[in-house]
């Protein structure tokens, strides 16, 4: 088991880029993980990483035992995921990854009642903004809230969410209001940026159809609540999905702007590789995963989602 449990170290390690961070991912200490790395490193003659003080590189050897080590470990999961199906009892680690906004008001919470009703279930929820790549990244799943990307993985979607565009009544006041699209060339729009971001430009519904509008602004960000805390300082415009701004529309504290030609919708869904709906906790929690948030996301208690 020590060797197996080294190899798991060793891919995590090998994917995340540090020993930090891969024990992390893992629950153990940095201290633990590197002394698997050591003992794994022992056991096969050979050094698998180049350690400097900033970088951890894996060696030749190490990428070339990378590949084969990753395979170990996938066809150990669907071993396992074999017997869970056929004993009824679903168990392990689900690797799970959400948009910051969502993933905290909606997600997370779900995640936690499922646990609770699960508890040989282990859930391993990563939150962030950016796009992550589900192979490269090991993800087992994720939700997904924008426009859903070109893909060969297993999409379920949840719902469509609107979006509005909106700004504080200070901003409005200083600035005027916009009440055409071509108007927000000139307004400080907040996008949200980084590599491969979808929102380098923002798309309106109108009546002649979709209207694609590459924007500027002084402000950027990679993640979206900062975005609403600097919208809700006077410091421009900004598109998210109405569940997000609901609470913060209904107090005054932003305006909604060009309601006539809101933003396309976001699609908020769930994705996961093909190969992981034959794990029976993978069905499992997707299943109660889209029904509860489903649930949650209904128009009237959208608010509560939006927290």
């Amino acid at each position: 088991m020590s060797y197996l449990e080294s190899l798991r170290v060793f891919v995590r390690v090998s994917e995340l880029g540090s020993i930090t961070s891969g024990g992390r991912d893992l629950r153990l200490t940095p201290a633990v993980a590197s002394k698997r790395i050591k003992e794994l490193e022992a056991r096969l003659g050979v050094r698998l990483f180049n350690r400097t003080t900033r970088k951890l590189m894996p060696t030749e050897i190490g990428r070339d035992f990378y590949d084969h080590a990753r395979k170990v470990i996938t066809a150990l999961e669907d071993a396992e995921a074999a017997i869970a199906g056929i004993s009824g009892q679903p168990r392990g680690t689900i690797r799970v990854t959400a948009p910051l906004g969502v993933g905290r008001a909606l997600i997370a919470p779900l995640a936690r009642r499922f646990a609770r009703d699960y508890p040989e279930i282990r859930l391993n929820l990563r939150l962030s903004d950016r796009r992550v790549d589900i192979v490269e990244d090991q993800i087992d799943m994720a939700f997904i809230m924008g426009v859903l990307p070109e893909s060969s993985m297993k999409q379920r979607k949840i719902m469509d969410a609107p979006r509005v565009l909106a700004a504080s009544p200070d901003y409005l006041a200083a600035r005027g209001t916009p009440e055409v699209p071509d108007d927000l060339r000139g307004h400080e729009c907040l996008l949200l940026r980084y590599p491969r971001s979808p929102e380098y430009f923002w798309t309106l519904q109108t009546p002649d159809g979709p209207l694609r509008l590459d924007l500027q602004g002084q402000l950027d960000c990679d993640d979206a609540g900062v975005l609403l805390d600097w919208a809700l300082d006077g410091a421009g415009i900004v598109n998210r999905p109405k569940h997000e701004l609901a609470a913060y529309l209904r107090a005054g504290r932003l305006v909604e702007i060009l309601p006539d030609v809101p933003p396309e919708p976001a699609i908020f869904a769930c994705v996961y590789p093909h190969r992981r709906q034959q794990d029976p906790k993978i069905r499992l929690f997707a299943d109660y995963m889209v029904t509860q948030c489903k649930a949650a996301m209904r128009p009237r208690n959208a608010h509560r989602a939006g927290g």
